[in-house]
Order: C-alpha cells, then sequence, then structure tokens
C-alpha cells in the first residue's frame, strides 16, 4: 500500500506552490509521508474528515498527492492518500502570472517558514534514525502565541527578540570558547499570524 516517495520535489508548477503556500494544505501533504485517509489527518490536526476530504481532492488534483490504495473501516471503504515527496523546494524559474507573483512576493516568508519547517522534521528523522536506541536526544520546542498591535509592533519584536538571542548565543559561545568540540545545536525563530478557529 505505501509506495515509494522523492526524497525532495522542486515545485514548477504555480497551482502545485500556491497550495504549498496554504498553512493548512501545506500541513496535510508534510504529515503524508506515510499514507494516510481523510480521517486519520481529521484526527492528527483536529478537523472534520469531509474538510480534509475536501482538501485532500484539490491537493491530488494539484499532483502533489496521490491515492495509494483502500481500505475498509467498519461499514466504510477509505481511501489512502500519500505524498509524492518529503520535501518541496520551489524553483526560482516558475512560470507565474503577475498576480501569482504578487501573492508569492506577499507570502515568500510564508515559503520559507515551509521550507523551514520541512528541513527542522528531516534533520528530527535523521536524528532519530542514527540514534542508538534508547538514547535520549536532548531537545526543546517552546511555542506560545504574543499580542501585537501593527506593524511596527512586529518590527519591534522582532528586532528585540534577535537583540536577545545574539547576546544568549554569545553569552554561550563565550563560555565554549576553551572547549575543543563543543556540542552544536540549531536555534530557529519563526513568526507568524495565528491562525483563527477553523481555518
Amino acid at each position: 500500500m505505501q509506495q515509494d516517495i522523492l526524497e525532495s520535489c522542486l515545485i514548477q508548477s504555480p497551482d502545485q506552490a500556491m497550495a504549498l503556500l496554504n498553512p493548512l494544505r501545506a500541513d496535510i501533504v508534510s504529515r503524508l509521508i506515510e499514507p494516510a485517509s481523510a480521517a486519520e489527518l481529521g484526527r492528527m490536526i483536529n478537523e472534520p474528515p469531509q474538510r480534509m476530504n475536501y482538501h485532500l481532492k484539490a491537493l491530488e488534483k494539484t499532483g502533489l498527492i496521490r491515492r495509494v490504495g483502500t481500505r475498509q473501516v467498519r461499514n466504510l471503504v477509505e481511501v489512502l492518500y500519500q505524498s509524492i515527496a518529503k520535501t518541496f523546494v520551489l524553483a526560482e524559474s516558475l512560470s507565474l502570472s503577475e498576480e501569482t507573483i504578487e501573492r508569492l512576493k506577499e507570502h515568500g516568508s510564508l515559503a520559507q517558514l515551509i521550507t523551514t519547517a520541512e528541513q527542522m522534521k528531516k534533520d528530527a528523522v535523521y536524528l532519530m534514525e542514527h540514534s542508538e536506541k534508547g538514547t535520549e536526544i536532548p531537545s526543546a520546542t517552546l511555542q506560545m502565541d504574543i499580542p501585537l498591535l501593527d506593524g511596527d509592533d512586529r518590527e519591534a519584536f522582532i528586532a528585540d527578540y534577535v537583540t536577545m538571542v545574539k547576546q544568549l548565543v554569545g553569552k554561550y559561545a563565550k563560555a565554549a570558547d576553551n572547549c575543543q568540540n563543543p556540542s552544536l545545536y540549531k536555534v530557529i525563530l519563526s513568526v507568524y499570524p495565528k491562525a483563527a478557529e477553523g481555518d
């Protein structure tokens, strides 16, 4: 039922690019490395199966996912979908209309967010696959919501945050100066609007 998928796919279609710029659809595609049904996806991200079916059909139409089989669940036959690749990269040479180019410019940071999220997932899978069984891999995740009034507020927050992180990194980099092989950890900052319930 599970099929081989590409490690990475270069996105050259405007329809595929726009689909990946939709946060919910990008999330769905990222979860379909393993085959899943609309009901399974709905449980994963707390959405009704009907809404998942709508997005799955749209994504299938773009060619980003495909049907890989069916299975019987009680009296229902569930369709299983799988992504065509583990990660996606937007081609710089996309032949786009002026309207689409403007949309991509507006949401370019979201495209970067998607790429960053995929890289984080890829790194996590690599660490799990290459660590000895039972070995704890030190990691941490911080997630919170912050109210920001306007564009000036957002820019000020980013500037303050970057300054604070630089000071923090400098503190620990200085402490590690006398260590020949310090352990390196990756720190990523992402800021984006919180999606409204039901989006």
